[in-house]
């Protein structure tokens, strides 16, 4: 389908970090970003992806701004292309409580970026901060609306998450997860109220937290 010159416009300045890595000799540049660092229950996932030189696919944008309906459908787009590598780690509930949120997002992006069918020469990772690795790397605040990247990433990181979720409402139908993916909605709280957390609850999050040590009491 042939897109619109806005669109066109729009793709290339959203390109604008990769066509500037390119010129530098950085040909497989990666986009990494997370999706999950928030809720009160389930994993936190990553991804990382690499495009292809001159990628364009309509609609491409952060994952946020973008319906279920879109990003089920660029999701689909992204990983049936043959040109577009990536690669997606997960780390679960348990793992977040042993060693905190922000060291769980590092691991879970550094496995998204092991699991890339090739070593990237240069990483571009959504936020303010980066995880350790040996690949030359930059952040970008806001990443997922600045790069095509990280965008695409975000879309990887976000639909993978919302289908984790979803299996885990029926594992756990008390909860609602299809609802709210985890995150602290009252209709999530009143479960939590109701039935206590489960498995896949984060217990270093509050108020599950606060709600465990009073029991301890």
């Amino acid at each position: 389908m042939r897109l619109s010159r806005a669109e066109v416009s729009r793709l290339k300045k959203l390109s604008q970090f990769e066509s500037e890595l390119r010129v530098e000799g950085y040909l497989r540049v990666a986009g990494v970003d997370e999706a999950g660092r928030g809720p009160l229950a389930g994993p936190v996932v990553a991804a990382a992806c690499i495009l292809p030189e001159n990628f364009a696919l309509e609609d491409v944008n952060d994952s946020k701004q973008l319906s279920p309906q879109n990003r089920d459908r660029l999701f689909a787009s992204l990983s049936q292309n043959p040109q577009v590598l990536y690669g997606i780690g997960i780390v679960e509930a348990a793992d977040i409580d042993r060693i905190n949120i922000l060291q769980a997002t590092f691991l879970a992006m550094q496995k998204a970026i092991a699991a890339l069918p090739e070593i990237p020469d240069y990483l571009l990772v959504d936020g303010d901060k980066l995880p350790r690795t040996k690949i030359p790397a930059r952040a970008v605040v806001k990443g997922d609306s600045l790069s095509i990247s990280i965008a695409s990433a975000s879309i990887f990181a976000k639909v993978t998450r919302d289908r984790i979720m979803d299996a885990l409402d029926a594992q756990y139908p008390l909860y609602g997860f299809k609802n709210h993916k985890g995150y602290g909605t009252s209709e999530h709280l009143q479960a939590i109220d109701l039935y206590g957390p489960c498995p896949i609850h984060r217990k270093s999050f509050d108020p599950i937290k606060s709600q465990l040590e009073l029991k301890l009491f």
